[in-house]
């Protein structure tokens, strides 16, 4: 027990010395630092993903590509039990026939029908938060018409935070509804609570199931339709085919039966699409005209503002689309959306959009004009709006 160590050292000092010392607790700034940091992480992850659908409408922050795509192939169908595809009780039909001699013009316009311009992609917090939310059926569809001014309507409407749309032509109801309703469903971007989901197919218009299987799917449905004057809508739709297949028959040659007796040829669908008090009698049979709302083409271009402020009303959105996030491009002659944030150019519909119409024998826009005033007038009444076309 008196044993000394060298050094003179007794013994018993040894095991003091000997055993590990606990590590110093660490200084008391340093642990409030960490717990600050760690709920500024959590702080800041919470706050993201409730901005996820509204951080993207920030005034001049334009998501025109925030809606997913509809590029992918569809999902394979479970076969049935003698070994076919399943099918929906309703089959999909064919669109209106067109005459004989005409069908090849307008299967070439529908082509781009088909293969809209591909939108802007969408921006890193919604590329982050694509997998949120999920997938529903469409609460609102622009359905017509064609040449009216849909794809520009669309675009607008994209800038809305609560507003996430397809940006290709689903054309479910009249040319695949026989894939079903998850096919449908599966094709919509993701939203989030609050959120409306919308898709745009304007031949929706002037195909006679349309409305029924529309329907089908909810009667709650809203339905947007931009029109336009009708004669300047039938340019337009042969402009756009002349622009695919230069060998078509001249523009007076089409709208005529007879052109000495001046009969119009109403089997054209440039000329039978214009017709819109004859489809919205369709319409009319299974929804409200209080669920459908009706925009101006013309105004559009004119006042984009104000004719989005109306479209806002109708979906129950705030009014966040305003003046300012328009300016007028005078070469297009068209509004496009000011450019958004971290771009060095605006935004602009594609050049698809407002070719140079042909010229047109006035005596033929005459007659036409003549054509359409009784249908223009009956649609005025419908809708209780003059477009003024007349």
């Amino acid at each position: 027990m008196g044993q000394r160590l060298s050094g003179g050292r007794s013994c018993l000092d040894v095991p003091g010395r000997l055993l590990p010392q606990p590590p110093p607790s660490p200084p008391p700034v340093r642990r409030k630092l960490a717990l600050l940091f760690a709920m500024l992480c959590i702080w800041l992850y919470m706050f993201l993903y409730s901005c996820a659908g509204s951080c993207a409408a920030a005034p001049g922050l334009l998501l025109l590509g925030s809606g997913s795509r509809a590029a992918h192939a569809p999902p394979a169908l479970a076969p049935g039990p003698d070994g076919t595809a399943p099918r929906l009780p309703l089959q999909a039909a064919p669109v209106t026939p067109l005459a004989a001699g005409k069908e090849p013009a307008e299967g070439a316009a529908s082509q781009e029908e088909q293969s809209p311009e591909t939108p802007d992609s969408p921006s890193s917090i919604s590329s982050f938060f694509s997998g949120s939310g999920s997938k529903q059926l469409p609460q609102a569809i622009i359905i017509g018409v064609k040449k009216g001014g849909t794809r520009a309507l669309l675009e607008f409407l994209r800038v809305h935070p609560d507003v996430r749309a397809v940006g290709a032509e689903p054309h479910f109801f009249d040319r695949s509804y026989d894939k079903g309703l998850a096919w449908y469903r599966d094709l919509m971007p993701r939203t989030l609570e609050g959120q409306i989901t919308m898709e745009k197919t304007p031949s929706y218009f002037v195909t006679r199931e349309a409305p029924a299987r529309i329907s089908a799917m909810s009667k709650d449905t809203k339905l947007i339709v931009v029109v336009r004057d009708p004669v300047t809508r039938a340019i337009s739709d042969y402009t756009q085919t002349l622009s695919k297949r230069p060998d078509i028959p001249t523009f007076e040659s089409l709208t005529f039966r007879n052109r000495t007796t001046g009969l119009i040829d109403t089997s054209w669908s440039a000329v039978q699409i214009g017709i819109y008090a004859k489809h919205l009698e369709h319409w009319l049979r299974h929804f409200p005209i209080g669920q459908m709302l009706f925009v101006s083409g013309e105004r559009l271009i004119r006042d984009p503002a104000g004719e989005l402020g109306r479209v806002q009303d109708f979906l129950g959105l705030k009014r966040v689309i305003t003046d300012k996030h328009f300016y007028f491009n005078k070469t297009k002659g068209f509004p496009c959306l000011k450019k958004a944030e971290g771009s060095s150019k605006p935004h602009c519909l594609g050049k698809t959009k407002g070719r140079t119409h042909p010229e047109i024998d006035r005596d033929v826009v005459r007659k036409l004009r003549e054509f359409y005033r009784p249908f223009n007038l009956k649609f005025y009444q419908m809708t209780g709006r003059d477009f003024g076309w007349d």
